[in-house]
């Protein structure tokens, strides 16, 4: 079983959203995420050791510590402000 948690960063944005329908993409691309803890694209440089995955404009960031067999929703954010 993984341990999965949230970073405080993410919940603050994930509370101010409004749509319905993106609130059930992010439930849906983390449950994905708990199947898989590698279904993410590898980030490099400054954010090596993290993952992400796309939600349309947004992207959603995790780091997953294998040993430890913990997730760590890092942050969602618009695609053009990485």
């Amino acid at each position: 079983m993984v341990n999965v948690n949230f970073h405080p960063k993410f919940k603050q944005k994930v509370s101010k959203l409004k749509d319905s329908h993106l609130l059930g993409k992010v439930k849906k691309q983390i449950k994905k995420i708990i199947e898989n803890p590698h279904v993410g694209k590898p980030m490099r440089n400054i954010r090596k050791g993290t993952r992400e995955v796309y939600i349309s404009p947004f992207r959603l960031s995790y780091a997953y510590l294998e040993s430890e067999r913990k997730i760590i929703i890092l942050d969602l954010y618009h695609k053009d402000k990485q």
